[in-house]
């Protein structure tokens, strides 16, 4: 008997015109099923925000038989997931990616980004997933060189079966394909961004801001994700949405809560 092929659901916060999720859909199609629920425009930096005071637009572009089936949808990544899985799919997918995202989620990006937080929400929903960036920003990046690795890892998640409750987040090096040293399992490198804002003024005189900023790595670990980065691998860091500071409750017991 002919084993059935997985379902899979694909979405992004780049939008669904993205290279980087078409390059995804290109890859999932050839491993199984696929569904598409991506937003109808760039929702970068929305981290787990959902819609709750406006209305949400579903809207069916494409269908290709049984291989790829197509929605946009009004609102953020984690939107998307929740009604594809409650609205759209007939039973829960086999597995969900996200991406790929232009530019890095490795570090302290996993909790801004809108691509983690839909392979979270994903997790959440008890479906194994899998957020992939590439450390290129271009609209136009190279999308081809990741796509052998792209497949090789999804196809290792699907024969080995995640951990319960964990997520993975994948990072690529903006490298070639022939320059990428292999894949690593890493920690999440302790890193922040040091915001600053440019003041300007409208024609009015009204005051705005722009968001800026520089990243700082302060962690000199050799098994984080950003070292890896560096060194030519893809990372790859196992995420949990469980919150708990589990080594904090210990000491916090100690205090005189009750007296």
């Amino acid at each position: 008997m002919k084993k059935a092929k997985p379902l899979i659901l694909v979405t992004n916060d780049d939008g669904i015109s993205a290279p980087g999720m078409r390059a995804l859909i290109d890859v999932m199609s050839d491993i199984g099923e696929v569904v598409v629920v991506a937003p109808d425009k760039p929702q970068s930096a929305m981290g787990h925000a959902i819609t709750i005071n406006n209305t949400l637009y579903l809207n069916k572009i494409s269908s290709d038989g049984d291989k790829i089936t197509e929605y946009s949808c009004s609102g953020t990544p984690v939107d998307c997931v929740k009604i594809a899985v409650n609205e759209i799919l007939s039973r829960k997918p086999d597995l969900c990616v996200s991406g790929v995202n232009h530019g890095s989620n490795s570090s302290i990006n996993v909790i801004y980004s809108g691509t983690m937080s839909a392979a979270v929400e994903a997790g959440i929903e008890g479906i194994p997933a899998i957020g992939f960036s590439l450390l290129d920003f271009e609209w136009n990046a190279d999308f081809e060189t990741i796509k052998t690795f792209i497949r090789k890892i999804t196809l290792e998640v699907l024969e080995n079966k995640l951990p319960k409750d964990v997520v993975l987040n994948v990072n690529f090096p903006k490298l070639k394909k022939e320059e990428i040293k292999g894949i690593k399992i890493c920690r999440q490198a302790k890193a922040l961004w040091v915001e600053k804002f440019d003041k300007r003024q409208t024609p009015q005189g009204k005051d705005y801001y722009w968001l800026a900023g520089e990243f700082v790595n302060q962690d000199k670990g050799e098994d984080t994700d950003e070292w890896a980065l560096e060194h030519g691998y893809i990372s790859v860091v196992p995420v949990q949405f469980d919150l708990t500071a589990h080594h904090a409750t210990q000491q916090l017991n100690t205090w005189n809560w009750n007296e």
